[in-house]
């Protein structure tokens, strides 16, 4: 089975996370060890577990792409939420773990980690390839609509942020004893706003969702370029499928007209559907009302 250019963008997305993860995994530890901080061995770590949620989206990418099969008729495309899900429900512990470390520094302000230059120039460099790497899979999940993408391309800003604050201890904590603990709570909180988004997107998809009013307009405009005359179209439902989306909907001919010819318009319809949106169509056909062939 060959691989779509989103697919492949996708796998790059998941391959250039981890092996970036862990070098920067092996830089942090290293100046971890070398300044004995503690704060930055822990943001070591960090960084590795971001290696797992992208594993997760190479995993969840190879799945979803399989074809159609007699138990999934639509195919597996679905699995990407599963897999946004699972990424959000980590981001979650993450956020979990920051709140429950900046509460302790809180009760214990003698614990203050020592820092070097090196450790200044490390946590620099993490903020910058973090923030690049988010960039990047916000980028692949625009082009692709894949929702663990944008899920792995929050954990690593969430690397990001953490990374800021323990830049901001380094530079804060002679000033403000607090300063550390209440940044992670900041980040923290931000991290959960991220997790509510990316699960209830996810959660969204997997329901159903409602039509965009885009998608309405762009489909009434290509049936008028399509059938002449005045084709009404009403009840309108869109399935995702991650790869592709299944759309349904009906329309209104005069009650005369053959089945052949019915046949025939919403044939030309979803062939036009599926060229110009790449949307599977399926249109029920119902007869106009004498009301509407008067008018």
């Amino acid at each position: 089975m060959q691989t779509s250019n989103s697919e492949r963008l996708k796998y790059s997305a998941g391959i250039v996370s981890i092996v970036v993860n862990i070098l920067l995994f092996a830089l942090k530890y290293w100046a971890g060890i070398v300044s004995g901080s503690v704060a930055l061995l822990a943001d070591a770590w960090h960084t590795l577990s971001d290696s797992l949620s992208s594993v997760a989206v190479i995993i969840g990418v190879k799945l979803s792409s399989r074809k159609a099969d007699k138990k999934h008729p639509f195919g597996h495309g679905r699995i990407e939420n599963l897999v946004a899900i699972l990424i959000g429900v980590m981001l979650a512990i993450v956020a979990y773990e920051f709140v429950m470390e900046s509460v302790d520094k809180l009760r214990n302000p003698d614990s203050k980690a020592i820092f070097g230059t090196l450790a200044i120039v490390v946590t620099a460099v993490s903020i910058v390839v973090k923030e690049l790497m988010a960039q990047f899979s916000f980028y692949v999940a625009c082009k692709t609509g894949s929702t663990s993408v944008k899920a792995d391309g929050w954990h690593h800003r969430s690397d990001a942020l953490s990374s800021i604050v323990v830049l901001a201890g380094i530079f804060l904590q002679d000033y403000f004893w607090w300063i550390d603990a209440v940044l992670g709570i900041c980040v923290s909180l931000i991290l959960m706003v991220a997790v509510y988004k990316i699960i209830r997107e996810a959660v969204d998809k997997l329901m159903g969702e409602s039509v965009p009013d885009e998608i309405v307009s762009q489909v009434k405009a290509i049936i008028g370029e399509t059938i002449d005359g005045d084709l009404q179209t009403h009840h309108f439902h869109i399935h995702n499928y991650g790869s592709h989306s299944e759309l349904t909907f009906h329309i209104n001919l005069p009650p005369d007209m053959t089945i052949l010819e019915g046949h025939g318009i919403a044939d030309r319809i979803e062939k036009q559907l599926r060229e110009r949106m790449n949307i599977e169509t399926t249109i029920h056909i119902e007869p106009k009302k004498k009301t509407e062939l008067v008018k």
